[in-house]
């Protein structure tokens, strides 16, 4: 692209109004390998601007293995006889947040499937005590597509924050990646409920899906600048055993970074982490990303008994940061790109 072409979409970026998709095209498929290195530093500027150099840390906690969802792409899928299923009680939970708790984390990170058994009424409960043990920590749930009413619930729990990626904002991809029973206007029904409650709202997309072009890709990052959630996660796809998508390629790990320092620009103020996703297909994962505008790192607390068994793709990579040791190694990686774990709860603020 010619210097005077890229300058002008660069400016769109921070511009109020929409960007136009000619622009987002544009940067997605017209830069060089200069023009990409010139994005992820101006990220970093950005990102250095609003959080420093520190980097977020959340306590992950995968509740769940059971899904009653089934996703072409993941590893949970109901219909995948490969899957290893358990659910975590009450309590196994509660540990999990006081083994975290006594590391310094303030967010809590409760993940799982669409568990059919982990009804509003128990969320809420659980939701409910870990608000009352550890009243100023940040409480951040990632359990699918619910009900208003169970959003609701789940909220006035003490409930802080609420991720649920779109996926892909294109409704025939939408149709590709997921079953009949699922579309994407209820997801983004979801999204806009959330949103409503006044949850601090993650959404984002995969990067590299099977089927996925371009112009999905524009129209998800229009799909983003409408929403304009507080957390932004995009990882790219992994293949999973046991599903459609099994001996797909995985999405591509230069492109997912050119898309985090393109959201960094865009949302400057947004908590977008360096997902699981990427660290797994690349060694360096967690550092490339960070480098590249992320500000935030979710170390695994899932209990070591169950951590295998939340095959979401294969080869999940966990950091081994739930320990002592883990942190100080999780420390020293950053400390050689010249970053720093914060502890802070880290809530969107947009001043």
């Amino acid at each position: 692209m010619r210097e005077n072409d890229f300058d002008n979409l660069l400016k769109l970026l921070s511009m109020p109004a929409p960007v136009p998709a000619d622009a987002w095209r544009g940067l997605l498929a017209e830069t060089d390998s200069g023009q990409r290195a010139q994005l992820a530093h101006l990220a970093q500027e950005v990102a250095q601007k609003h959080f420093g150099k520190g980097v977020y840390v959340r306590a992950l906690i995968e509740i769940s293995s059971y899904c009653r969802n089934n996703c072409n792409y993941c590893g949970l899928r109901c219909g995948n006889v490969l899957a290893q299923r358990y659910r975590l009680s009450k309590e196994e939970i509660l540990e999990c947040c006081r083994m975290a708790a006594a590391l310094g984390f303030n967010t809590f990170v409760l993940q799982g499937g669409e568990d059919p058994q982990m009804s509003d009424e128990w969320l809420a409960d659980v939701v409910a005590a870990i608000r009352a043990e550890f009243p100023t920590k940040a409480i951040t749930l990632s359990v699918g597509e619910r009900s208003m009413a169970s959003y609701s619930l789940l909220r006035s729990a003490g409930a802080d924050r609420y991720l649920l990626r779109h996926e892909t904002a294109n409704e025939m991809h939408y149709s590709q990646l997921h079953p009949h029973s699922m579309d994407v206007y209820n997801r983004r029904r979801c999204l806009v409920d959330l949103k409503a409650l006044g949850f601090q709202v993650g959404s984002g997309m995969m990067v590299g899906s099977p089927g996925q072009t371009v112009e999905h890709l524009v129209e998800d990052l229009i799909f983003l600048d409408r929403l304009q959630p507080q957390m932004i996660g995009i990882g790219p796809f992994v293949p999973a055993a046991g599903t459609p998508f099994a001996d797909e390629r995985p999405g591509s790990v230069d492109s997912t970074l050119l898309l985090i320092s393109l959201l960094r620009l865009r949302f400057p103020h947004a908590l977008i982490p360096a997902t699981t996703a990427l660290a797994t297909l690349c060694d360096d994962g967690t550092e490339r990303a960070v480098l590249a505008g992320a500000n935030v790192v979710m170390p695994n607390f899932t209990p070591m008994l169950y951590r295998g068994k939340y095959s979401i793709y294969d080869n999940k990579k966990c950091s081994g940061s739930e320990s002592a040791q883990g942190l100080k190694i999780l420390s020293d990686r950053l400390d050689k790109i010249g970053y720093h774990i914060d502890f802070s709860r880290g809530d969107y603020y947009k001043g």
